[in-house]
């Protein structure tokens, strides 16, 4: 079963949207049943007020329990006020009209958290990751989705720097995941690297994750949407294998841009649903394929002052760095956490090490403008730039000089012509 609707050229109504989603719960079975509603955080942009407005007017008459589950990954946590204004509703509404809904963040902070369903063979990772890596992965999820007798995946999709496009049972692995899968696929991801991964709909990280998923016998119905920062531009309601695949067409229509040049600098104004440097780091990502040999991109955030509200004492230890550099000190870095080495590569972007000179060399420069200070920059190895300073009359309409200014990034892929 799959209910669907896209479009190019214009928005998804909201009675466009009603009809979709009731068409695809009128087909599904879930009377007397308890519903779990996987659902992004604040960082992704996605229609979340209007869905959980729908759902509750089709399903709260009909089902024994309607929840959500916010899939944090490793983000913080979202506090009962923030929550709220994610769904875009009161605390007296929370307490009347929405009382007896439940809405949980992921607990990944809490070892109790998540149980163990399963183990992917050494054999069954040889063979998925072509070799790259070696080992039994343990699979673990947060044990609270089997209360419940069905899932529902509400996620955006865009190209994805780890796994290709986001979306789909990515909200299971890492979104509401243990450490294990986490860490393993986003290594994996940084070892292929991101330009080699990003936008491309099957890669083995998405196959790790697939696989993974095949071990939760809970049922699933995915809403798989392509967004833009105006509306929703499509809605793919269905089995994740038909949807997601759908979704992923619209969205490399939509969220891919293509230049036929590469630009010397490039200003990425990071938008404030990214609110630190794990999060606005998307704005190098979806740039990287455009920015010219011995090039630079600058990250403005004049919002932001922390690098990782999670895992920044880790990168302030180990700093940013091409992915050579771990890679020929592995002996040195193996026992940090896998998902954060990623982090580190995919920001610093492509570039080499020389294990017996020490000496690493970046294919791009990245310049934060922010208000993370100038020590803390040149410590974790990122340059800076005071953002007091960025005059944007000064970057604007200077394409033609190999300079190019790129608002609300972090969602829409840049790529060159071929």
């Amino acid at each position: 079963m799959i209910v669907a609707e896209g479009h190019t050229d214009r928005l998804l109504t909201e009675e466009d949207v009603r009809e979709l989603v009731a068409g695809a719960l009128g087909q599904a079975e879930l009377d007397g049943k308890r519903v779990l509603v996987i659902i992004p955080d604040s960082t992704r942009t996605a229609p979340v007020p209007l869905l959980f407005r729908l759902l509750h007017e089709i399903l709260w008459d009909r089902v024994k329990a309607l929840d959500y589950l916010v899939a944090l990954g490793t983000h913080p946590l979202m506090s009962a006020d923030a929550l709220n204004a994610h769904l875009c509703v009161t605390a007296e509404e929370r307490a009347t009209k929405y009382q007896g809904i439940r809405v949980f963040n992921h607990r990944w902070d809490l070892g109790e958290t998540c149980a163990n369903i399963g183990t992917i063979s050494r054999e069954e990772i040889e063979g998925i990751t072509r070799g790259l890596l070696s080992q039994d992965l343990p699979v673990t999820i947060n044990r609270l989705i089997f209360d419940y007798d069905q899932l529902i995946i509400c996620g955006p999709v865009f190209p994805h720097e780890v796994v290709g496009y986001s979306g789909g049972t990515k909200y299971f692995f890492p979104g509401v995941s243990g450490p294990e899968v986490t860490n393993f696929t986003h290594w994996l991801g940084a070892l292929m690297t991101s330009l080699a991964i990003i936008g491309t709909r099957d890669t083995p990280v998405r196959a790790v994750i697939d696989r993974a998923v095949s071990f939760i016998d809970v049922p699933q119905l995915f809403f798989n949407m392509v967004v833009t920062h105006d509306g929703l531009a499509g809605l793919y309601i269905g089995e994740y294998a038909e949807a997601w695949p759908q979704a992923v067409e619209l969205s490399s229509r939509i969220h891919v841009h293509y230049v036929d040049r590469t630009f010397k600098r490039v200003l990425s104004i990071v938008p404030e649903m990214y609110d630190d440097i794990w999060t606005a780091a998307k704005g190098m990502y979806k740039l990287e394929p455009v920015i010219a040999d011995g090039g630079e991109v600058v990250i403005y955030a004049p919002h932001i002052d922390e690098i990782s509200y999670t895992h920044g004492r880790v990168l302030d230890r180990i700093g940013y760095h091409v992915r050579d550099y771990f890679v020929k000190q592995w002996d040195r870095f193996k026992d940090m956490p896998w998902g954060v080495l990623a982090h580190s590569t995919h920001l610093r972007g492509a570039g080499t090490y020389d294990a017996e000179t020490g000496v690493e060399r970046a294919r791009i420069k990245v310049t934060l403008a922010t208000r993370i200070p100038l020590e803390r920059c040149e410590r974790v190895n990122l340059g800076y730039l005071d953002p007091a300073g960025v005059n944007l009359s000064e970057w604007l309409g200077r394409e033609a000089e190999s300079i190019l200014v790129v608002p609300k990034a972090g969602e829409t892929l840049y790529r060159l012509n071929k």
